[in-house]
């Protein structure tokens, strides 16, 4: 595996090329996305970019967790041909001034939640489209909103990339797996179980009820259009954010 720290090292690729973008601190929900991936391209490429422009609360952003021999010891194992590991000054140049501003599917939920957010989100990912040319990209179904932003803004932009969706990967606890989940006291990661419960009613007020039981403080219990009808949820064990979803019917596409 070649690992490419700026741009210019990324170099092109032929065949068919796909991306697996990541903000690093790589687990088995990672993994997943690479194993469905690898088959699929002629040359797989991962990058591992923890975005400042999508964290509102600089606090996170400091304690987001970052190792990258790890992650390009799980990479390599994976399979990945070309990690991508750029500094922000390389993704955010002097006198960076132009953004991707989502509406749409990107409002209400993460978008209230989190102003800023998906205007992060969109920008840095139409930057690694245009830099890696990937003709496929993976993402995990856990972030069902921010899926639904990316396949928007490959549609109304004419991104000739298509992104595919792998299903959420969960601990046998059932917690989905999320780079934040490092941060749970063994209290906190009790009290969190009482998510994919929540979900497993497929019904916002029983969902809100099993919340609160938790002790869980809750930013939105809802339920919206994310490839289909979606069940979200956003609640806090702790000072730790945690969010999640089930569709409630068909499948995403």
């Amino acid at each position: 595996m070649r690992v490419a720290r700026n741009i210019a090292e990324l170099g092109t690729h032929d065949g068919v090329v796909g991306l697996v973008p990541t903000m690093g601190a790589l687990h088995a929900g990672h993994v997943r996305l690479f194993d469905v991936a690898r088959p699929e391209c002629d040359t797989l490429v991962a990058s591992v970019f923890v975005n400042p422009a999508q964290f509102g609360d600089t606090r996170d952003l400091d304690l987001y967790p970052r190792d990258l021999s790890a992650d390009t010891a799980i990479a390599e194992e994976a399979g990945v041909d070309v990690l991508f590991a750029p500094s922000a000054d390389e993704m955010y140049p002097a006198r960076f001034a132009t953004w991707v501003v989502p509406e749409g599917v990107a409002e209400g939920l993460e978008g209230a939640a989190r102003p800023g957010h998906f205007r992060g989100v969109a920008t840095v990912c139409l930057k690694l489209f245009n830099i890696v040319r990937p003709d496929l990209a993976w993402f995990g179904r856990k972030d069902a909103q921010q899926v639904a932003v990316l396949k928007q803004l490959a549609r109304d932009l004419n991104v000739s990339v298509e992104i595919r969706v792998v299903d959420t990967v969960r601990d046998p606890d059932g917690l989905a797996l999320s780079s934040r989940n490092a941060r749970l006291s063994p209290d906190e990661r009790q009290r969190a179980l009482a998510i994919p419960r929540a979900l497993a009613t497929r019904d916002v007020e029983a969902a809100r009820t099993i919340l609160l039981h938790a002790g869980l403080d809750i930013d939105y219990v809802e339920v919206a259009d994310l490839d289909g009808p979606t069940l979200a949820v956003a609640a806090r064990a702790g000072a730790t954010r945690l969010i999640d979803n089930v569709l409630l019917e068909g499948d995403p596409t």
